[in-house]
């Protein structure tokens, strides 16, 4: 089930449900939450995506803003602003961004490649906050 939500700052929030399947190419401008199963591509210049915890994405390519990762990912990831991979991801790529915060108890394996010119703002007082905010989310609309 995908589920679109407007959230305060006015942009749009899509969250795939567990039960979600999807196979192909997905384009997106502001939020999206894969919770259930994903294999293609993304294309999301100016997206944020948020892979939740037991979510499984093969991807050929993900390009996005920023890149949240609590699932299993394999596939190349390109997150232009900031990528973070939190405690119990399984993470199977080639990273290429500008910001990047890897937890504790994280399986990776890849290569990262940081992009030369990094934003002007602290994007990781910013990111604690909006996940605080996608918890809060989750546990209301993704069970």
């Amino acid at each position: 089930m995908a589920e679109v939500v407007e959230n305060r700052e006015k942009k749009n929030l899509t969250i795939f449900g567990t039960e979600t399947e999807f196979d192909g190419v997905l384009e997106f401008k502001d939020r999206l939450v894969i919770a259930g199963k994903f294999n293609g591509k993304i294309e999301a210049p100016t997206g944020e995506l948020e892979i939740v915890k037991n979510a499984v994405c093969t991807v050929e390519k993900v390009e996005a803003k920023s890149i949240v990762i609590s699932g299993n990912v394999k596939g190349e990831l390109y997150a232009r602003e900031r990528l973070e991979i939190c405690s119990g991801s399984t993470v199977e790529s080639d990273i290429t961004t500008a910001r990047i915060r890897i937890a504790n108890n994280v399986d990776f394996m890849g290569q990262v490649s940081m992009l030369e010119e990094e934003p002007s703002v602290n994007l990781f007082s910013v990111a604690s906050q909006e996940f605080k905010q996608s918890m809060v989310v989750h546990s209301d609309v993704v069970r």
